[in-house]
């Protein structure tokens, strides 16, 4: 009982700062573009929750390096934690309507726009961009590792041009999708090939923050 007592003890600092730690949630409807749809939940920590409808109930998850979640929490932080307004008020075409949300505990802000000239908010807006690109790699290789095999390569391609854009990122989530292809020789000699580069690629890569330019609205 009494180690019961001081694991209990122990535990209560995390799960109160767990309670406090600040998140940042994303979202974007854009019904002309393709996902038409997407919410990412952010956790200070690097945990990120992907989905592409309001009610999914298989979301992707995975972790983001601590550098890259850093990038985020800061530029949010630039941002005022999205108590101002970012919106250009620009006459531009319509982008997609963005939802830029900050929730620690009981305290919340949120700020939409459909285009931004403010360089944080553009940052801020193509890390989420990077973001959707790679979990658009990631869609494409599962249901082709799963369900195509020819179709196999030419999302390692796709995944690949991504990578050497500099637009990926959590690469590790792709490790057991990668090994698969690397180790069953029903897949593609040139895809087993390409997937065992690129394996070797992203273990090898440092966990440095990527450094968003161009940001697409």
């Amino acid at each position: 009982m009494k180690r019961l007592i001081l694991l209990v003890a122990a535990a209560l600092p995390l799960l109160a700062e767990s309670a406090t730690a600040p998140r940042i949630i994303y979202t974007k409807s854009f019904p002309q573009s393709v996902p038409s749809y997407v919410r990412i939940q952010i956790e200070r920590n690097g945990d990120v929750t992907y989905q592409e409808a309001v009610d999914d109930e298989e979301p992707l998850k995975f972790t983001l390096s601590k550098s890259d979640a850093d990038m985020l929490f800061d530029l949010a932080q630039k941002l005022g934690n999205f108590t101002r307004p970012i919106e250009s008020g620009l006459k531009v075409a319509r982008m997609g309507d963005k939802t830029l949300r900050w929730e620690q505990g009981a305290e919340h802000h949120e700020v939409t726009f459909n285009y931004t000239v403010d360089p944080d908010g553009q940052a801020l807006n193509d890390g989420f961009e990077k973001i959707i690109e790679t979990e658009q790699d990631y869609i494409a290789l599962d249901r082709a590792v799963h369900f195509d095999q020819l179709g196999v390569n030419d999302a390692l391609l796709q995944m690949e041009t991504t990578w050497d854009h500099k637009r990926l990122v959590a690469p590790s989530q792709f490790y057991p999708l990668l090994n698969r292809v690397v180790k069953n020789e029903s897949y593609l000699h040139m895809a087993r090939e390409r997937a065992a580069r690129l394996l070797e690629e992203f273990q090898a890569a440092p966990a440095a923050p990527s450094s968003p330019t161009g940001a697409p609205q």
